[in-house]
């Protein structure tokens, strides 16, 4: 259990809590006080606070309605959510950020705005109609202990485009993909439609690419030349909107706990599954990375604007032609972004959008810009060159730490726990005041135990036992998500020898049909569904 050591071993999360101090101190400053200096947060985004810092991971699943955004949730976590809804209709009318939390609740928009614990402060701007439209939901939950989802509402289509939302949709997703580590863009195998707000919300994701995972959904619905057919168009689509030289990942699955149909790309889904739920599992672990990252990219930024408020401050005249001066300054930017390139030997990367600088200057008043202040810039270079470098080694030993250590269970990531609060579950442990011990001698899976006893001796097992080969293949003929089977498995080898007797294989059998009729299983198995003749072995383990 990774959770368990990495609890047991306070050393490393010092190392990442050291790190991540030491980025909240250079930030206020080194960097901090130039954004201030030359207004930085009215041309892009708002400063941090320290809840940016010190929050967890943060996943962005967005897409077009009906594409299994909300239902791509509930599988990550194997739970439902608070105000969640699954149709084909457009359900999801707002944001909703998923967080842990010891008691299930909802917290409106407003007041979230107002937790300085919440990285969520800097929201106001965008308004009582945005925020009547976010939310927050806390649960308790293992994976939402290591990171917190945000489910956005569905992308309208072309024929509802004329609709408004009474807020800028395309500036709060650009907010929210600065801030969170993944960007998951689902798309619907079925359906494949660029809408004007698709386009838009693209634009919001520019310079974002990195964080960006496209997923084909709902893949087992469609045979194989009809998914090659939709691969394509897919990724042609997002060639025309992404113009960056290197070919954005795609992902084909099928992301729920139910049973997926019989396809003949059924073990491609299965392979592109594993590899994006790996990716999504590592994030905890990379998070001071991407902060890290993240907070250089804005201290470069910060140089670039501080470059070019600087130059128009100093192109101003001091009494005469102020406002035609100006309007000629906002048309020469390309060419003074050149200048800058040149004289000061500012990268060209590291320049705001041009046309979106025109758009905000337009509406400021040149003659309070500031000119260079030589103390703050060589301050900002400090941190680039010098302060920056200190902690990459830092960086490199917590990342030769994680080698030693296992990845956080698969099953927390691939939907197979389930909190044992919940009704409607067969393998939940009863304890009624009528209940004694009576009651857990029976072994509730006996009854049905001749049934698969003679599925198991079908398979010819092998000095009564199954090997882990034949267990697998006849798994995989319940068409479960390897992820569940994997689960069901480790829950029926209570030896560990890797191999299955009668018993084991009964109880997996059992697992398996409960999970069919659409229960859920447990994170651990209850006492009441452990075999007889295992009950000695688990009680000695424990002691």
């Amino acid at each position: 259990m990774s959770i368990r050591r990495l609890r047991r071993n306070p050393k490393i999360l010092g190392d990442v809590n050291m790190v991540t101090e030491d980025l909240k101190n250079l930030y206020y400053k080194r960097l901090l006080p130039i954004e201030k200096y030359y207004s930085f947060h009215h041309f892009h985004s708002p400063s941090y606070q320290d809840a940016d810092f010190d929050n967890k991971p943060m996943v962005l699943v967005m897409g077009q309605y009906s594409t299994g955004k909300t239902t791509f949730i509930r599988y990550l976590i194997e739970q439902d959510f608070p105000g969640s809804r699954v149709g084909p209709e457009p359900t999801t009318d707002c944001f909703t950020a998923i967080m842990h939390g010891e008691m299930e609740g909802i917290i409106p928009g407003n007041a979230l705005t107002a937790d300085p614990k919440k990285p969520f402060r800097n929201l106001d701007p965008f308004g009582n109609a945005f925020l009547n439209r976010f939310q927050c939901v806390q649960m308790p939950n293992r994976v939402l202990e290591s990171i917190s989802i945000i489910d956005t509402p569905g992308i309208l289509t072309a024929a509802k485009r004329k609709l408004s939302r009474g807020y800028d949709f395309p500036a709060v997703l650009r907010w929210f993909a600065e801030r969170v580590d993944r960007i998951i863009l689902l798309f619907d195998a079925h359906k494949l439609e660029f809408s004007d707000e698709l386009t838009r919300a693209f634009g919001a994701l520019s310079g974002y690419e990195d964080k960006l995972r496209v997923v084909l959904n709902k893949a087992d619905r469609v045979d194989s030349q009809q998914l090659m057919r939709v691969y394509g168009a897919l990724m042609w689509s997002l060639g025309k909107v992404f113009r960056t030289p290197e070919i954005l990942r795609v992902y084909v699955g099928s992301f729920w706990s139910e049973p997926r149909q019989v396809c003949e790309h059924y073990e491609l889904i299965e392979l592109e599954e594993e590899d994006l739920l790996a990716d999504i599992r590592n994030l905890p672990q990379n998070a001071v990375v991407r902060k890290l990252n993240d907070l250089v990219k804005r201290a470069r930024l910060v140089r670039a604007h501080a470059h070019i408020i600087s130059y128009l401050k100093q192109e101003m005249p001091t009494i005469f032609c102020k406002e035609s001066k100006k309007h000629n300054l906002i048309y020469q930017l390309p060419v003074i972004f050149t200048k800058i390139q040149q004289q000061h030997r500012v990268p060209a990367g590291d320049f705001p959008d041009c046309t979106k600088m025109q758009e905000r200057l337009l509406g400021q008043d040149f003659s309070k810009f500031k000119t260079l202040k030589p103390s703050l810039m060589a301050s900002l270079d400090k941190l680039l060159t010098t302060d920056i470098p200190k902690l990459v080694p830092l960086l490199q030993q917590q990342e030769l730490r994680k080698k030693s250590l296992h990845g956080m269970l698969d099953g927390e990531f691939l939907g197979t726990f389930r909190p044992e609060h919940y009704r409607r579950d067969p393998f939940k442990e009863l304890k009624d005041d009528d209940s004694n011990e009576k009651d857990f001698d029976e072994w509730v899976v006996e009854r049905y135990k001749p049934k698969y006893d003679e599925i198991f001796y079908n398979l010819s097992p092998n000095e009564g036992k199954l090997s882990g080969t034949k267990v697998r293949e006849w798994m995989s003929t319940t068409l479960l998500p390897k992820s569940v089977l994997a689960h069901i498995w480790r829950l029926s080898d209570i030896d560990g020898d890797g191999m299955l007797d009668n018993d084991e294989f009964a109880l997996a059998v059992h697992l398996i049909e409960g999970k069919l009729e659409g229960h859920w299983l447990p994170r651990e198995l209850p006492s009441h569904l452990v075999p007889p003749s295992k009950r000695l072995s688990t009680v000695s383990d424990e002691e």
